[in-house]
């Protein structure tokens, strides 16, 4: 018997991600992180806290059979934490929102219910979320900032009196002294294994574990068939690049990557590897060329930049997500990239997309779903050969190239979903 929980929340900034890395570094040992939703940096958290990658499952991108296919092929451990995406049904336009994965995989799902100034109100709230999709698997509940004991023992009084079918497990103490305010912003970077193994204590010490996992058991559903294009192995060499600088790569599409080339090779641009002169593709991920700190890596990584321009001049496939799109082109702003393409770009006050897109080749017609996140926009630059639109193609707009074999692109997308390569 497996055990699973989805952890949600009424929204962002409820304490989802505070209660998932406790779990998690509870958990640590015997237990496989997933996401729900397209974000790259939760992840990234949860494996640092783990040492084990995390795996997302997004509806937007996978349909029904495909989402069970990625959770039980990746269900290795006996616990699987899966912390969720914004407030409980926020995406259910998308059908992707925590309550779609939930439902489609039967995890109980916990939710973490801010209670600080408040009691019986909370109450109603939790009855909202109740009655609001009676097929819901919300089946327990942890207070969040809460005052004292007492405050706790009547907040859950009325819960127990007023809301039927989940049991409160426990709380969280308000302003802990293990977490600051930079805590609270959950830079990982920052925090070692101590201070990882003391906030993780203080959240959990008020909260019913031995309660909790008996309400995590689960059957874990195998689809009988592959739900996705058969995979036909490339007898090609590919080169990924994925390090400090570029690392927004889903954990399935790295494993793709190995199941579809015959030889599967990482680059670490900030350590200016180079790109092996057989590889016959290189995969650049999203990540950050822009900000300061990473441009300092970027302009230092003279051997990387040369090998790339080699691999482009000799008309080898390259494949590019977001900021990979922009190493490829000349310059954002004033900091020089590559130069392959005859790009430039701008960063941007506020954001250029955020959220799920589609996207269109408009030679081909080829279309792909993913998601974009990012400030900075094409600017004097030729027509773009890719185009990115949310609900009508009428609002498209510039989103990527196509040149020869070169594919650069704004959207983030999940590989084996989208066949693309």
């Amino acid at each position: 018997m497996k055990k699973a929980l989805v952890i949600s929340a009424i929204a962002s900034s409820q304490g989802k991600t505070l209660l998932s890395m406790a779990l998690l570094h509870h958990f640590k040992h015997r237990v496989r992180p997933f996401k729900i939703g397209p974000d790259f940096i939760d992840p990234q958290f949860h494996e640092k806290i783990t040492s084990y990658p995390s795996v997302n499952l997004d509806r937007f991108m996978m349909n029904d059979e495909q989402i069970r296919w990625i959770f039980s092929n990746y269900m290795d451990k006996e616990v699987a934490i899966c912390e969720g995406v914004m407030g409980f049904y926020d995406g259910m336009d998308k059908n992707s929102s925590a309550y779609d994965v939930a439902k489609i995989l039967n995890i109980p799902t916990l939710l973490i219910l801010d209670a600080g100034g408040s009691y019986i109100t909370i109450c109603a709230v939790l009855n909202g979320l109740l009655n609001f999709r009676k097929d819901n698997t919300i089946k327990t509940v942890v207070l969040n900032k809460i005052g004292s004991k007492m405050h706790y023992d009547l907040v859950k009084k009325h819960i127990d009196l007023e809301c039927k079918g989940v049991e409160v497990v426990g709380w969280i103490e308000k302003n802990l002294p293990s977490i600051s305010s930079r805590h609270l912003g959950l830079d990982l970077e920052e925090l070692d294994n101590k201070e990882l193994a003391k906030i993780a204590k203080d959240v959990v010490k008020n909260i019913d574990i031995p309660l909790l996992e008996k309400m995590m058991n689960i059957e874990v559903y195998r689809p009988k068939e592959y739900p996705f294009e058969a995979i036909v192995k490339k007898d090609k060499k590919c080169a990924l690049v994925r390090d400090k600088n570029f690392s927004f790569a889903y954990h399935d599409n790295v494993e793709y990557l190995k199941e579809l080339y015959k030889e599967l090779v990482f680059i670490d641009s900030t350590k200016d590897e180079t790109i092996p002169i057989d590889a016959d593709i290189v995969v650049i991920v999203g990540g950050y060329v822009e900000t300061d700190e990473s441009y300092e890596r970027v302009k230092n990584s003279h051997r990387f930049k040369a090998s790339l321009i080699l691999h482009a001049d000799m008309k080898k496939e390259i494949y590019a997500e977001c900021a990979g799109l922009i190493y490829l082109g000349k310059n954002i702003d004033d900091k020089e990239m590559s130069g392959i393409l005859d790009i430039e770009f701008k960063l941007g006050a506020k954001r250029e997309r955020l959220g799920y897109y589609y996207s269109l080749e408009y030679k081909t017609q080829k279309k792909q779903k993913g998601h974009a996140f990012h400030y900075s926009y094409i600017d004097n630059s030729p027509k773009a050969s890719i185009g990115l639109y949310k609900s009508s193609q009428k609002l498209i707009k510039d989103g990527g190239y196509k040149y020869d074999k070169i594919t650069a692109t704004y959207l983030h997308t999940m590989w084996r979903v989208q066949n693309v390569f």
